[in-house]
């Protein structure tokens, strides 16, 4: 599963060809989660509270970028880094 991005403890990452919806997923310690990437929302898993605010306004900052790299692990390719939150 590639890594997509990391900051604050934050890992995220998204599988090859995963179901739909276009989602991502978040580990933090133990937490384990994973978001919608068009609804900006979590969908499973848990998160504390700081962590998700964090996942979920740099996930809203990436949208775009979020999409483009569930196509490519859609199609087997490798995703391209994300932008850590600053």
């Amino acid at each position: 599963m590639p890594t997509i991005s990391a900051f604050y403890g934050l890992i995220i990452q998204m599988y090859f060809r995963e179901h739909a919806p276009p989602h991502f997923h978040v580990k933090y310690g133990d937490y384990k989660a994973v978001v919608d990437i068009g609804r900006l929302e979590l969908t499973d898993g848990k998160l504390p509270r700081r962590a998700t605010h964090l996942v979920l306004d740099w996930a809203e900052l990436h949208q775009q970028e979020l999409l483009n790299d569930w196509d490519l692990c859609q199609a087997l390719q490798n995703p391209k880094p994300i932008a850590p939150l600053e």
